[in-house]
Formats: structure tokens, C-alpha cells, sequence
């Protein structure tokens, strides 16, 4: 058995006032984008010879009158007959604009609407809406439609004189503030600023027909693009670093500029800064979902007539065309950066401070992304040159390299904090990367997984200068197994922490005496302990040391020649605490009695 399901219009309605979108104001979106449409209608048939005169001034206007009540949206496009208001205001979701593109298909009309419900987005916030329209056919009549949101409407003849439509909302109660000029001035500014047909409100028409994107790069100087960068973010006092111009017609149409904005340090990827347009009509500007995220860092629009204006956007992040997008969009991202970097290395290198944190981010996001980021992604070292990944790997490869034939790469997380670390390093001809980013935590784990040079990353302060990378031969301890055994437990009386462990290391006599070190594995595992329990203390793991006493520097055997323990129990905390002090670990009452005992010691020097 088949049959046919009976949709009643009295049932319907009220959802369709409700629900139908979820933001108030864009009823004015949908209302202005029909009178685009109807304008647009109409040039097309004069294009085509099917208008007969001159289409005389094509704009829209909106226009409030406080004293009726009312908000009113003009045009002189094409109009409707009392057949066509029968036609496609009296049946619901029955496309007007849809009908008129399947006639001219295969010609560039510019129509916005698709699915015929735009219109009834006025009943959201009005108790009556009366359409009074002008059909542009010879001999046509004038038409009026009233309804106040019911199933029940009225069509009478009309009083309009010259083609076109209005239509006039006589606001509810609780839509008054659409009165208010400056409210209705904010809305269209938001959704209709950069439609393609003169809107007019009050003296001035608010809509730039033609923005930047519309137009070929080849028409456009550096100067237009930094211009409509200032248009599109009038507070944003620096100007863009680069911007890459999207225009691709196949297998989807999607036109735009997206700017690369100053980044900074900064890391923000849910700012909201590009804008999504489907014929230059405002669709969102929370792209979440529709592009990847780091992408997300960009400025910019994006403008695709393969994106409709329906009553949903959450159907935008499943649709193929918008994958498509998104893929292409990845991939002129990557090459507009890869030609810089080929092209201008200086210019890149002076960008990265800006551009690196959405490198990065990019790589860590995007599988695609990743291939040619990783080609492109610079690491700075202590003394500010730059490298890329197989650059660093070919420079220290020679000394670098441990006994397992891995390249270590080292880096720091904290310069200033970690100097002693750093030098001891530079002391042995080692280069130090700057991963000083909050980022950089990932992009060290993801890289020592995802890189094509046997390369391992260790931080300097993992280790003492000597077993930062490991080699065959060994320096060989001047103490004896005992004395190192003695020594290591009066520091581990004086730490009393089980999360600190004491070690002894042959190293340089000239090393540092004691090192505290944070060995690499332990602290990647709280680093990611940190990242899934979203910074919470109390799941973290705890954070673990090791105490690294140099037992070649020649003041551990005076120490253990110290008849005096008192003296010997001090100069041990005296050691362990400069070494505390190196990794800002030296706090409190602790701090406090160092301080005192080192004035005391002063005061006792002749």
C-alpha cells in the first residue's frame, strides 16, 4: 500500500516562526538576499532581451517607520504576478529562485535562494507580514498578500505603480527593537555587507558590491588586499603578514583571501576570524567543523556558491563538497608557504616568529599538512640561526651522534632557566634548538616518532653534558666504588624525597659538582599525564629528579677527607642547593636558610 503524507499547514507554521533559524535577526538576511535575487532575476532577463525599457536604478532599500510599526525592504527587480504570490508564497518551501536557475542553468545569474523558506523567516518578528509587488510583464497588475502567521492569508489588488516588491513587516511586541535604526544598521552590516546589489538605509547605501575577493588577483595590488584586510577588521592595528587569493571553479566553485595574521606567541585556534559566504551573502563565521582547525588561525572569507543559505549549518561539516573545500584550502595553504620558503628564505626566516606556532600546529593537525610542513618548519638555536629538521640533523651529525648511530637533537624548554644546561652543552660543541612554545612539547613528541633522520630529542637538562649523548668510551671516576657509595647517601640524608633520586657520574672535573636533572622519558610521561588530565594536580604524576653528583670534581674528595660533620653536612646542602637554586626548585624556608648560610660563609671569608 502507498500513500501520501498530508503535512498541515496550520501544524506546521508555528514551527516554522520557532525554529526555522536558529538566530532572530537573520530574518533580514533572508528577506534582503530575496530582493538580491529578484534584482539579479531581473538583469539577467534584460541581458537576455526578455525586459523591454530601462531597468532604471537597481537597488534595495530597508526603511523603518516608528509610527506604523513597521520595517520595510524594497526592490525593483523582477516582481510577481498574483499567479506567481499563488505560485510561491502560498506554498511553503516552493523555490522561486530554484525554478529560475533550472531555466537558466547554464548562465552565471547570481541567485542566492534555493529553498523557498527564506521567506517565511518574517513571521519571527512579525504578527503581520503584507507583500505588495509589481510584475515586470507587460500588463501585469499589482498584487497585495497579507497574512499574520496564520494558514489564513488575503490577496487583494495591489497599490504598488513600478516594478518590483515590497515587503512590509508590522513588527510583534517583542521585535520592537527592529525599529531601532541602529539595531537594524548592525544586522545588515553582519550579514548583507558585502551583497552584490546597492542596499540602501537612511542617506547612505551600507554594502560594498564589489569586495576584493570578487575580483581577479591580477587587478588587485598589495595596497587593495592590505585595504580590504583594514575593511574586513578595522581594529586590527597590524597588517598582514601574506595572504593567498582562493579561486578554483572545479570541481567546486569556491572564491576568497585568507590572510595570514601577526601571530605572535599567541594560540588561539577558536577566534573566529574567517567568514563563510555563499554569494557574497553572510553565512557564519564559526567555521568549526568546516575547515581544520589550525586553519582556523587564518583571517579572511571564504565564498562558495556550493554552500546554500538552508535552515541548518550543522549538515556543513558532513557535506563532500565542503571536505573538497577544506582539502583544497589545506593544500594552498602549504604550497603558498612552501613558495615563500623556496623563494625568500631570508623574508621566511624574519615571518617564522609569526608564522611558526601555525606551522606547527598545522603539523600536528593534518596528516596532508604535515608531509610538506615538515620540509618547511625552522628551528631556531641559542645563538638565533635557523634550520630546517634535515639541515640540524646534517650539521650536528658528526658530534651528535651517540653509540646507537642516532642524531640527537637538543633543545631547551627554558632558555634563561636552563643557561647552566646550555653552556655545559655548548662546552662540548653541542647545538641547542629554542623550544621555549607551549606547543613545542607536542612537536618534540611528534617529531621523534615522524622524522626521516634517525633523530632522537633530548632536553638539555635530561642529563649531565656528558651522557646527554651517550658514547662508547667513558670518563673513568676518581673515587672508588665505597666513596661514591659514601657520598651518595650524605646527599640523599640531606634530600630526604623519595621523588629524588642521588647518582654519581663521572664527568670533566671542571663540570658543575652537582646537577639536577629531569630524566627525558619521566618527564614526556607527566607532560602527557598533564595533557589528558587537562593540568589537574591531583592526577598528575609526580614530578621526578635526579641528583647528579660529578664524582671528578675535586671538591668531593676533599669532602670526604672532612673530619668536621657539621661542616661536611653543610657544605653537602650548600651544593644541593645552588644546584635546586639552577632549576628554580629552591623555595621557601629552604631558600631562606640558604641565603643565610651563604652570608654567613661570606662573612667568614678573610
Amino acid at each position: 500500500m502507498k500513500g501520501k503524507i498530508n503535512v498541515q499547514s496550520e501544524n506546521i507554521f508555528p514551527i516554522i516562526k520557532k525554529f526555522l533559524y536558529s538566530e532572530h535577526d537573520i530574518f533580514l538576511r533572508e528577506l534582503v538576499s530575496n530582493a538580491v535575487d529578484a534584482t539579479q532575476k531581473i538583469k539577467t532577463l534584460a541581458a537576455r532581451g526578455e525586459v523591454k525599457g530601462e531597468l532604471g536604478e537597481l537597488e534595495i532599500e530597508v526603511a523603518v517607520d516608528t509610527e506604523k510599526g513597521t520595517l520595510r525592504i524594497s526592490d525593483s527587480g523582477i516582481g510577481m504576478s498574483t499567479e506567481e504570490v499563488e505560485r510561491y508564497i502560498n506554498q511553503i518551501a516552493f523555490s522561486g529562485a530554484k525554478e529560475f536557475l533550472d531555466k537558466y542553468k547554464d548562465e552565471n545569474t547570481g541567485i542566492i535562494g534555493y529553498f523557498g523558506l527564506g521567506f517565511y523567516s518574517a513571521f519571527m518578528v512579525a504578527a503581520q507580514v503584507e507583500i505588495q509587488s509589481l510584475s515586470y510583464q507587460e500588463g501585469a497588475e499589482p498584487v497585495q498578500w497579507l497574512c499574520d502567521g496564520t494558514p489564513e492569508y488575503e490577496m487583494n489588488t495591489g497599490t504598488r505603480s513600478t516594478r518590483g516588491t515590497d515587503i512590509i513587516l508590522h513588527l510583534n511586541e517583542d521585535s520592537k527593537e527592529f525599529l531601532e535604526a541602529e539595531r537594524v544598521k548592525e544586522v545588515l552590516n553582519r550579514y548583507c555587507k558585502f551583497l552584490p546589489v546597492p542596499i540602501r538605509f537612511g542617506d547612505e547605501i551600507i554594502n560594498h558590491t564589489q569586495p576584493a575577493w570578487t575580483k581577479k588577483p591580477a587587478d588587485l595590488s598589495d595596497e587593495d588586499y592590505k585595504n580590504f584586510y583594514r575593511e574586513l577588521y578595522p581594529y586590527q592595528m597590524e597588517e598582514p603578514l601574506f595572504w593567498i587569493h582562493l579561486n578554483v571553479d572545479f570541481p567546486f566553485r569556491l572564491t576568497g583571501i585568507l590572510y595570514f595574521p601577526p601571530f605572535k606567541n599567541t594560540f588561539d585556534p577558536k577566534r573566529s576570524k574567517i567568514s563563510l559566504y555563499a554569494n557574497q551573502v553572510f553565512v557564519t563565521d564559526n567555521v568549526e567543523g568546516i575547515v581544520p582547525e589550525y586553519l582556523m588561525l587564518l583571517h579572511g572569507v571564504m565564498d562558495s556558491p556550493d554552500i546554500p543559505l538552508n535552515v541548518s549549518r550543522s549538515y556543513l561539516q558532513g557535506d563532500r563538497r565542503v571536505k573538497q573545500i577544506s582539502d583544497y584550502i589545506t593544500k594552498k595553504v602549504a604550497s603558498k608557504l612552501e613558495e615563500i620558503f623556496k623563494n625568500d628564505r631570508e623574508e621566511y626566516e624574519k615571518k617564522w616568529d609569526n608564522i611558526g606556532v601555525f606551522v606547527k600546529y598545522g603539523m600536528l593537525s593534518d596528516e596532508k599538512f604535515a608531509e610538506k610542513a615538515k620540509k618547511i618548519t625552522l628551528f631556531e638555536n641559542t645563538a638565533h640561526r635557523h634550520f630546517t629538521l634535515e639541515e640540524y640533523a646534517t650539521q650536528v651529525k658528526p658530534l651528535q651522534t651517540d653509540k646507537n648511530n642516532k642524531i640527537v637533537a637538543l633543545y631547551t624548554s627554558q632558555a634563561q632557566e636552563q643557561d647552566a644546561y646550555i653552556r655545559s652543552a655548548q662546552a662540548r660543541g653541542y647545538e641547542v634548538l629554542l623550544m621555549e612554545h607551549i606547543i613545542d612539547t607536542h612537536v618534540v613528541a611528534y617529531l621523534d616518532y615522524n622524522n626521516d633522520y634517525e633523530l632522537v630529542f633530548k632536553r638539555v637538562d635530561a642529563d649531565t653534558a656528558d651522557n646527554l649523548v651517550e658514547k662508547d668510551e667513558q670518563q673513568v671516576s676518581v673515587l672508588t666504588e665505597d666513596q661514591e657509595h659514601e657520598l651518595r647517601d650524605l646527599f640523599a640524608k640531606s634530600i630526604n624525597d623519595t621523588h629524588i633520586t642521588v647518582a654519581t657520574k663521572a664527568a670533566a672535573p671542571d663540570d658543575y659538582p652537582v646537577l639536577i636533572t629531569k630524566p627525558e622519558f619521566m618527564r614526556r610521561m607527566r607532560e602527557m599525564s598533564m595533557h589528558n588530565n587537562n593540568g589537574n594536580d591531583s592526577l598528575l604524576m609526580p614530578d621526578t629528579y635526579q641528583v647528579v653528583l660529578n664524582s671528578n670534581h675535586p671538591l668531593f674528595g676533599k669532602m670526604l677527607q672532612q673530619a668536621d660533620e657539621s661542616r661536611r653536612n653543610d657544605l653537602v646542602r650548600q651544593l644541593l642547593d645552588l644546584a635546586l637554586l639552577q632549576q628554580n626548585m629552591l623555595k621557601g624556608s629552604r631558600l631562606t636558610d640558604f641565603v643565610r648560610r651563604s652570608l654567613a660563609w661570606a662573612d667568614d671569608t678573610p
